[in-house]
């Protein structure tokens, strides 16, 4: 995408679809000195031309939510937002949430707060309870349009306290999915693992 060589760019979405077995493509143009906004825009203009990628759903990953509204004006299906959360208060959240809504996509929120981000179970859960229940109540969500990010936080530390981690995030998830039937859950697998790849013991 620095290089503005679009068509590798393109060709790396393929690449996960066809021989990943993707879901979705995630598309973040969150990069220091790159023009957010206008790579994401050009970047979905282009995927939308091309017939064997872009019928698959986009999910637009920015922490600049300029971006996210301009990504989701270039998508002609149904998206995935990734992320909102609580971080910056109620007002500001629904806000988020409305237009996410209006513009026809779905959310992922992560178990953040005014507090700040979720390390334990019943605080991941509370979050996330405060979360959902306005979205369903304050932003004329379905639960079918929820996605929830629990956080999975690295377990291969060498910390005691963050070995239990993994749990969390299951327990986090059995409870929410039980206490709200239709949302869907995501998390970064990859904290799980990183600290033990090429170990044998």
């Amino acid at each position: 995408i620095e290089e503005k060589t679009w068509d590798e760019a393109l060709n790396i979405a393929r690449q996960q679809m066809k021989n990943q077995n993707a879901h979705l493509i995630d598309v973040c143009m969150d990069a220091p000195m790159l023009d957010a906004q206008a790579a994401m825009v050009e970047f979905l203009r282009r995927m939308a031309a091309e017939a064997d990628i872009s019928r698959y759903p986009v999910c637009i990953d920015s922490s600049d939510f300029e971006v996210v509204r301009a990504g989701l004006r270039q998508c002609q299906g149904r998206c995935l937002v990734n992320s909102i959360s609580l971080k910056e208060g109620e007002e500001a959240f629904l806000k988020k949430a409305k237009e996410i809504r209006d513009l026809g996509a779905a959310v992922v929120v992560m178990a953040f707060d005014e507090q700040g981000q979720a390390v334990d179970t019943e605080r991941r859960v509370q979050i996330l309870s405060r979360a959902i229940d306005l979205l369903l109540n304050k932003a004329n969500y379905r639960t079918t349009d929820i996605v929830i990010d629990p956080n999975i936080l690295a377990i291969g530390t060498g910390m005691a306290e963050h070995a239990g981690q993994a749990i969390s995030f299951v327990e986090c998830c059995r409870q929410m999915l039980a206490q709200y039937p239709g949302i869907q859950t995501v998390g970064g697998l990859s904290n799980l693992s990183f600290s033990f790849r090429g170990r044998d013991d």
